[in-house]
């Protein structure tokens, strides 16, 4: 007799979520999936004005929402606060930082700041959740926002690269160590996506041309492209998945 299989769940009822950079943009589209999910979200940024006013809509929604005022690149604050608020089932960090200029200009001014948020941010917030979710013996899926630059270069963003090549090396390290406490590691890794903050690139029409004549589907990305990948990994249908990328990025690096 055959036993069909069962589907893997994608809710994420009675997980507790950090999101990370949720004031806006796809910080705050992740946020959104994650709730809507079942998740228990905690939408964490600088900016608190946004992120009330993001908490409320998702709370006149029935979904289970607050908010919690971080910088993340404040190492110590972010130790303090997650001991303080964790365990954290599930962290997704999309706080980020872009400074691009031609590698022969990069000041060390520029270097640091986008280093301090992309990797050293990134490095330590992934390595608190995981200590509290060690602590509580309880697995967890740890996902970092990167992006298709971390898999190729790009004109006048040498130090952007840098940042997230890096992000996927210690990715990929931490996968190894936290495995065996069934905490699993991911990136994931989108194309050009419109928000307030990438505005700026696509006033410029050359760079347009340029980014569309790269993403093999035609179009640039949308938030919404985001939110069915992080639903994934965060989820148990993504159970036997740890070290790795998710590319989210119209097929730009399959050449």
């Amino acid at each position: 007799m055959i036993e069909l299989p069962s589907t893997p769940s994608f809710s994420l009822a009675g997980k507790k979520v950090l999101v990370a950079g949720a004031s806006s943009g796809i910080g705050l589209a992740c946020a959104t999936a994650l709730a809507e999910a079942g998740g228990d979200v905690v939408l964490a940024a600088r900016r608190e004005e946004k992120l009330a006013e993001a908490v409320s809509k998702m709370t006149a929604k029935g979904w289970k929402a607050s908010f919690l005022q971080l910088d993340i690149a404040d190492v110590l604050e972010v130790q303090v606060s997650i001991d303080r608020h964790g365990p954290f089932d599930v962290l997704v960090n999309s706080a980020g930082l872009a400074r691009h200029t031609p590698a022969i200009e990069t000041s060390p001014e520029d270097f640091d700041a986008v280093m301090n948020v992309n990797l050293r941010g990134a490095y330590f917030v992934t390595q608190c959740v995981a200590r509290g979710l060690m602590a509580a013996g309880k697995p967890g899926s740890l996902i970092n926002m990167s992006s298709q630059m971390a898999h190729v270069g790009g004109i006048d963003r040498a130090v952007y690269c840098a940042s997230k090549f890096a992000v996927e090396g210690f990715t990929k390290a931490m996968a190894l160590e936290f495995g065996p406490k069934q905490i699993r590691v991911n990136t994931i890794c989108p194309t050009f996506i419109r928000t307030p903050l990438t505005e700026v690139t696509f006033d410029n029409p050359e760079r347009v041309r340029w980014i569309e004549g790269k993403i093999k589907l035609g179009r640039t990305g949308t938030v919404e492209d985001i939110m069915g990948a992080v639903l994934y990994l965060a989820s148990d249908a993504s159970s036997l998945v740890t070290g790795t990328s998710l590319l989210v990025d119209g097929g730009w690096t399959a050449d």
